[in-house]
C-alpha cells in the first residue's frame, strides 16, 4: 500500500475521532475515488496510482471552483477552496517555474524540436523524465509553445 494512501486512511480515522465532518465526507471521498481507480485498473493501491488519482480530484475541484466563481456561488467556492487545500497535502510538490522552465529548455535541445509541430515530441521526452510525477503539464505545455516558433 502506498505511504499517501496509509496516510489518507488514517486521517479519514482521525477525522472520525474529532467529529470533523467536513474533513471526513472530503477524505471519504478521495479514498472512494482511489479505490474505483485501482478496481477500473486491474491493480493494487500503488504511489502512482494514489497521487494520480488525488491530482485529478484537485484538477476536477479547481475547475468546479471557477464555475461556481461565475455563478457568484461564494459558499461553494470556499467549500472547493477548502477541500482542495484538505488534498493537496497529500501530494508531492511540484517543480517550480523556474525548474520547470529550466528543464523544458534541456528536453527542447535534447529532442531537436524546432516548431511547435513538434510539440508532442517534446511533452512525450518530459513524461519519461524522472521528474514526470512532479511536472504540471499544463504549465510545460505554455512554456513549449512560448520556446517553439
Amino acid at each position: 500500500m502506498s505511504l499517501t494512501y496509509a496516510k489518507l486512511r488514517a486521517d479519514i480515522i482521525n477525522a472520525m475521532k474529532a467529529r470533523d465532518s467536513a474533513t471526513l465526507l472530503a477524505l471519504r471521498t478521495a479514498d472512494a475515488a482511489v479505490k474505483r481507480a485501482a478496481m477500473d485498473a486491474n491493480k493494487d493501491i500503488d504511489e502512482a496510482l494514489a497521487v494520480a488519482t488525488l491530482r485529478r480530484a484537485v484538477k476536477n475541484l479547481t475547475d468546479a471552483k471557477a464555475e461556481f466563481a461565475k455563478g457568484g456561488r461564494a459558499d461553494l467556492v470556499a467549500t472547493n477552496e477548502a477541500e482542495i487545500r484538505l488534498l493537496e497535502k497529500y501530494l508531492p510538490q511540484g517543480l517550480d517555474a523556474a525548474r520547470l522552465e529550466a528543464l523544458v529548455t534541456e528536453v527542447i535541445a535534447a529532442t531537436g524540436a524546432q516548431t511547435k509541430k513538434e510539440m508532442g515530441k517534446v511533452i512525450g521526452a518530459l513524461r519519461q523524465r524522472p521528474e514526470a510525477a512532479l511536472i504540471d503539464f499544463g504549465a510545460a505545455s505554455k512554456i513549449v509553445q512560448a520556446k517553439l516558433p
